[in-house]
């Protein structure tokens, strides 16, 4: 596990065990060890150490390198990381360890990859945490919330000696290790690599701004897409990577070159800026664009940005000379249609007509089934998101009801099942809260805990079925807003979402109790009863607002088949 040098600057730590004979031995003597399960991202992190895309860390991070990269942005030797790179687990099992002892790490499906020489334990302020290393606490943040409310309390930290990288069964040929790429741009002889991060389809505004920066530097593009976690909501990497193979076709031979990263993204904004740069870096690249909004997680609660458009370029510049890899800024690039071309924003002149078309907006023009204009995409890249994005009334979706118990949800929910397949088009499912705790959580409780699991597994089926082209109907009272928001990003992720918050008033909902269940837990003997002894947190932005108080089952059934008719689910 010697270092390998690199041609631009520091090493390249290789944490995999080579020696046949040693990796066997540790293989046989792993029952010895406790076992630790990693989950995605902690798998995506495990990966990178190893193969020294996260060099020069050697595992995941004691104490002192924590506080050193939240806080100061380097590590305790001086070399600049901005990212805590860290392995947390519950408390439990946090508190049967002791410094010293060996830990054996296994894969999702119990294969074991690494193994962990123990050497810190600290239980970390995820507050200050969220604040320093993302500016806020704002859990709408994809970030902090995952950091706020999927994080274990304590971290784990020491060094690993990698047994077996994490399997991908999915474009074989496209995950190169550094040490790979180094080889393979040593062998061609290329010198000047631009890097280019991205976690979105390329369309021809990408493709002009990655031409524009290996002119500049006489070199060749890396396309390095990220295929570990991204933020809620992305499409997803398998439809990206088959865009990605189609814009190839657009460069020069020998210009542009494509290979995936297994990084698990944090969208920490000007933070993860500098850490894309290092991670480059250690992949072989000699310079590495940040244009606008790089790593930018989209807007706050208050509907503000949570950084500004540029703020990343200007916060890399503060370290750029110790990075040994040259930083390419570029502004938001435009069509010209009077030049017909694209050109960089600040470079346009006053009247001239520019056309630009956003994300979000290219999204709802592929849900509307509207026509995308040629000087934005490419008609392969249109067709292939157009089959993973079909229009809307192609879609499968949730319409996801929440509210106090008695508010009329699962009335309404039954009302509107036997309306769409009145309707017909698409399978309908109901997941009701009470039949799914019959069926799939007999063994939960209703500690907060039980109940987020629960519905948890409730958006889980909605998902799978949302997937299918089918719509899900669930119905089940779901008090935490950030077990909502969870299921939220489950399912935009594969088709539409409509949250139905039924607003009515509690004293409403306890007079039409007929089984007696707020007079117990007014009494004391029900704990854990929303609305009374645990809190029902009121939906924030739901695409219905439906009081029963107001309005019959049935007016609020119609209120629901006339949104879905009018945002083009139903025709």
């Amino acid at each position: 596990m010697s270092p390998l040098p690199t041609p631009h600057g520091g090493t390249l730590v290789n944490r995999m065990l080579e020696d046949p004979g040693l990796r066997k031995s540790l293989m046989a003597s792993l029952s010895e060890y406790k076992s630790l399960h990693l989950n995605p991202r902690q798998l995506c992190d495990l990966e990178l150490i190893l193969v020294g895309g996260f060099s020069p860390l050697t595992g995941f991070m004691n104490q002192r390198e924590y506080e050193g990269s939240l806080f100061e942005n380097r590590l305790p030797s001086g070399e600049v990381w901005p990212m805590p790179i860290t392995l947390d687990v519950e408390e439990g099992f946090a508190r049967s360890l002791k410094t010293g002892e060996t830990l054996a790490l296994y894969d999702i499906e119990g294969f074991p990859v690494a193994i962990l020489k123990l050497s810190d334990l600290w239980k970390p302020d995820r507050i200050i945490e969220a604040k320093t290393l993302f500016g806020t606490v704002d859990d709408t943040h994809p970030g902090v919330n995952y950091l706020l409310h999927h994080t274990h309390p304590y971290y784990v930290g020491g060094e690993l000696t990698g047994l077996a990288l994490p399997k991908h069964y999915d474009f074989p040929n496209l995950r190169q290790t550094p040490r790979d790429l180094r080889h393979k741009f040593s062998e061609m002889g290329l010198e000047r690599i631009v890097g280019f991060q991205t976690r979105n389809p390329m369309h021809r505004a990408h493709v002009e701004l990655t031409f524009q920066a290996a002119y500049s530097v006489e070199g060749s593009v890396l396309i390095h897409p990220v295929v570990g976690l991204t933020k809620p909501g992305d499409v997803d990497y398998f439809t990206r990577v088959r865009c990605y193979e189609k814009v190839l076709s657009y460069y020069p031979q020998r210009t542009a070159f494509l290979s995936l990263l297994p990084l698990a993204m944090r969208m920490a904004g000007p933070r993860e800026a500098l850490w894309h740069a290092i991670i480059r870096k250690n992949y072989g690249c000699s310079h590495f664009i940040i244009g606008r909004d790089h790593a930018g997680p989209g807007k706050d609660k208050s509907g503000k940005d949570f950084y500004g458009p540029y703020d990343a370029q200007h916060f890399v510049s503060n370290w750029e000379k110790e990075l040994s890899i040259q930083i390419l800024r570029f502004q938001e690039l435009v069509y010209s249609e009077d030049r017909g071309k694209y050109i960089a924003v600040d470079k346009t002149n006053p009247g001239e007509k520019v056309l630009t078309i956003s994300g979000t907006e290219f999204r709802q023009r592929l849900l509307d089934g509207a026509p995308i204009p040629e000087w934005f995409s490419y008609p392969e890249v249109i067709r292939e998101l157009q089959v993973r994005i079909p229009p809307k009334f192609r879609q499968g979706f949730t319409v996801f009801f929440t509210g106090l118990s008695g508010a009329g949800k699962s009335t309404i929910a039954r009302a509107l099942m036997t309306r769409l397949l009145e309707i017909g088009g698409r399978s309908v499912t109901l997941l009701d809260g009470d039949h799914v705790r019959r069926i799939l959580s007999t063994e939960l409780g209703f500690s907060a805990e039980h109940r987020e699991l629960n519905i948890r597994r409730i958006g889980y089926v909605a998902m799978e079925v949302t997937k299918a082209g089918g719509v899900g109907i669930c119905s089940s009272i779901a008090p935490y807003a950030s077990t909502r928001r969870h299921v939220r990003h489950l399912v935009t992720s594969v088709g539409g979402f409509i949250e139905v918050y039924v607003s009515t008033p509690l004293e409403v909902c306890e007079s039409r109790d007929t089984k007696g269940l707020y007079t117990k837990a007014r009494k004391g003997l029900i704990q854990n009863f929303t609305g009374i002894n645990d809190p029902y947190e009121v939906p924030e932005y739901p695409e219905i607002t439906i009081n029963t108080v107001d309005h019959s089952h049935e007016r609020a059934c119609q209120i629901i088949v006339a949104y879905l008719e009018k945002e083009g689910y139903i025709r």
